[in-house]
């Protein structure tokens, strides 16, 4: 029996290694990327040794004082940093669930669009804020809502609802929303590229036999398009779940000010604000294994649910 197993695996060890010298192009092409993933997304994950030890940049790595999980133990008794969560959290949820509503609303809004010339523009057009550097995108936002010059002020003045400008980025109930609604501008022509590409493949005939049975627009986008790019749908949901912990930097650290910082902060401006500039390495680096961590559980997680539920998953 043992005999038998020993043929087998010598037998798929040289299939492998055939296999691969038949593809040694593909490989040698693919060389170079596995090697810039090691060296730069693999290899600097020694740093977060400095997690557990009291960091101090004069001794080598392996020379600092061992402090166990007392960094973690630290980060949670700071209500700054519960604070921090909370704020992250929150603001992911608002730019997910604005981003996947108006990427999918916009691509079937195009899809729909027969005039190819007309869709072209919109296209290019759509896309281009996803080009433009977020100092940019705060520079127009701020302009935006400015008291004195910006746009929405004076058409809510025009229209008679307010009576006087609104300082929108003076008051922390409205800069979640700020952020939100700042990400859907930048990223939904960008985001819709692949709704339109799941769009194109599905079969004109189930629009055409739908058009027979005599359904409008609006049951041919319910019943055909979206179902359609259901599995779309779901795989950029389980990328994004995973990035959750991640409400970004520049925007909420750019338009943010003294007046909305308990609304503003998030963990990426924690680890710098707390960590980074105070020379607290170690803290630093304890906050951000937490944010990997919840990271890689969600996806988990996510992935599970949606195998559980019979539909596309990651791995």
């Amino acid at each position: 029996m043992d005999v038998t197993k020993d043929v087998a695996v010598k037998k798929n060890k040289k299939s492998l290694l055939k296999r691969m010298w038949l593809q040694k192009e593909l490989i040698l092409i693919a060389l170079p990327f596995v090697i810039y993933i090691i060296v730069f997304n693999y290899a600097p994950l020694t740093g977060w040794l400095m997690a557990f030890q009291r960091y101090r940049p004069a001794l080598g790595l392996f020379e600092q004082e061992w402090v166990g999980l007392e960094n973690f133990r630290m980060l949670f008794s700071d209500s700054s940093f519960l604070r921090v969560i909370r704020n992250t959290i929150s603001m992911s949820i608002i730019n997910l669930t604005l981003s996947f509503f108006f990427s999918i609303l916009f691509a079937v809004m195009l899809n729909e669009l027969k005039n190819r010339r007309i869709k072209k523009i919109i296209q290019t057009v759509s896309y281009l804020p996803h080009f433009l550097s977020w100092i940019i995108v705060t520079g127009i936002v701020l302009d935006v809502l400015s008291t004195e010059t910006g746009v929405i002020n004076q058409l809510l003045m025009a229209l008679n609802i307010t009576e006087q400008p609104i300082s929108f980025l003076s008051d922390p109930k409205y800069f979640w929303w700020i952020v939100g609604f700042s990400n859907v501008w930048k990223s939904t022509g960008w985001g819709s590229i692949i709704y339109l590409s799941a769009m194109a493949a599905i079969n004109e005939e189930l629009y055409e036999a739908a058009e027979m049975d005599g359904a409008n627009r609006l049951r041919k986008i319910w019943h055909i398009t979206l179902p359609g790019i259901k599995s779309t749908i779901f795989i950029l949901l389980l990328i994004n779940i995973g990035n959750i912990m991640n409400a970004g930097f520049e925007v909420q650290y750019l338009l943010g000010n003294g007046l909305v910082q308990e609304v503003s902060q998030t963990i990426d401006i924690y680890v710098l604000k707390y960590g980074i500039s105070l020379g607290n390495y170690s803290l630093a680096t304890a906050a951000g294994i937490f944010n990997s961590v919840i990271s890689v559980v969600l996806i988990t997680l996510a992935n599970k649910f949606a195998k559980s539920a019979g539909e596309e998953s990651l791995f």
